[in-house]
Parts: structure tokens; sequence; C-alpha cells
């Protein structure tokens, strides 16, 4: 993952070995509405997915492009990614991609626009992504709260975020005004909600994977 702040908390070994074996694979689920919200009819030809990390959104992207061009600045992370004979992995920053330009049909961010430089990445994507290409910035979210365990959510709250504090980074949404400064159109917003199923070592090893 790219990061526009001094320290890079996903750049040492063990942090995307636990990333690649914590991490739950949601992917499909938002390219499943990716694929309807653009209407695709067959697969596109060049997806670029930024920020890759260890390749879950990567390997998602196979569902509905012919060739995906994978970016993460970290080969820790590259190293966990998943081979596959659609996917070509690139070390690169999210706002310096070796690509030429006008190359993308969709450029995807999964997890990470928070931590990029904004205003650079923005500029980076739109001389990368074609005329009538997209741009797809999407995220999931732990909510701290547990089906089964109301209290769950006043123990995340009270003692494991006060000991391990999030750091900081640019959570506002990308939003319309973004879009016209760096000469994209926005297009539309899609919430979702989606539960996952964690034994107790799962939750643990998820928590530990947390930035």
């Amino acid at each position: 993952v790219q990061l526009h702040i001094g320290m890079n908390y996903f750049a040492h070994q063990t942090s995307a070995e636990r990333y690649a074996q914590g991490r739950p694979y949601f992917h499909p689920l938002v390219i499943d509405k990716i694929r309807a919200f653009l209407a695709l009819q067959k697969p596109l030809p060049v997806a670029v997915d930024v920020a890759c990390g260890t390749g879950q959104s990567a390997l998602a992207l196979t569902e509905i492009a012919e060739e995906i061009i994978a970016a993460d600045i970290a080969p820790s992370m590259l190293a966990q990614a998943p081979a596959h004979p659609k996917i070509r992995y690139v070390q690169a920053l999210a706002v310096q991609l070796p690509l030429k330009s006008y190359l993308a049909d969709l450029l995807t961010v999964s997890l990470a626009f928070h931590w990029l430089d904004r205003a650079r990445f923005l500029d980076e994507a739109h001389r990368v992504i074609r005329p009538g290409g997209e741009l797809a910035i999407y995220n999931n979210s732990f909510y701290g709260q547990m089906n089964e365990n109301p209290d769950f959510s006043r123990w995340n709250r009270e003692h494991y975020l006060t000991r391990y504090p999030t750091p900081h980074r640019n959570n506002e949404p990308f939003a319309d005004d973004d879009a016209r400064r760096h000469d994209f159109i926005f297009v539309g917003r899609e919430p979702y909600m989606n539960d996952i199923s964690f034994t107790p070592d799962q939750l643990v090893r998820y928590l530990m994977t947390q930035s």
C-alpha cells in the first residue's frame, strides 16, 4: 500500500504475512457491484489495481477484466500476492505508475485511498485511464460490532482502540469536488454492509492486521 505520510505500516514482511493470512476476501462482493453499476456485458480489456497489497483486490478483478496490472510500493506485500495468468504485478508508487497513458478501462483502489496523496494520485489516475474509462474507489471497514455479543462493541471502543489507536489518515470520502478538480465526472456512490463470520483465532489474526 502506498502512503503519503512518514511511516509505511505495511512494509515489513511480518505485516504482509499477517495481512495475507488475516484479511477476509470480501472483494468479489464489490466487484459484482461494479459489474452491475457499469452494466458490463463482457470483461474489460485492461484493469489497473492501485495499492493492491497482497493481491486480493487484483484477484477479484479477474472476474471482470481480461488483463490486470496490480501495483504496490511494498515488495513484502507483492511477495504474498497470488499468481494468476491474468495478473501482472509491478512495484510502484500510486502517484508514479510505470504505465503508458490512457491504458486502463478501469482503475480501482481498495482499502487504500485514505493513505494516498489524494491530489497527486487523482492526477496520475486521470493520466492512466482511457477517455470514457472508470475510476472505482472502495472500502470495507470494521465496525467493531459482534452480532452475538453486544458487549464486544464496548470492549473494542474502551480497551482495544484505547490501547491500539488508529493512525492518522484522510478519511474524507471522494466527492464531486474532488472529481471536478481532477477532470473526473463523479457518477455515484453505493454504500453496502456485509457480515463476516470469524472464529476466535480468525478474529485475532484480523485485528493484528489493523493499522
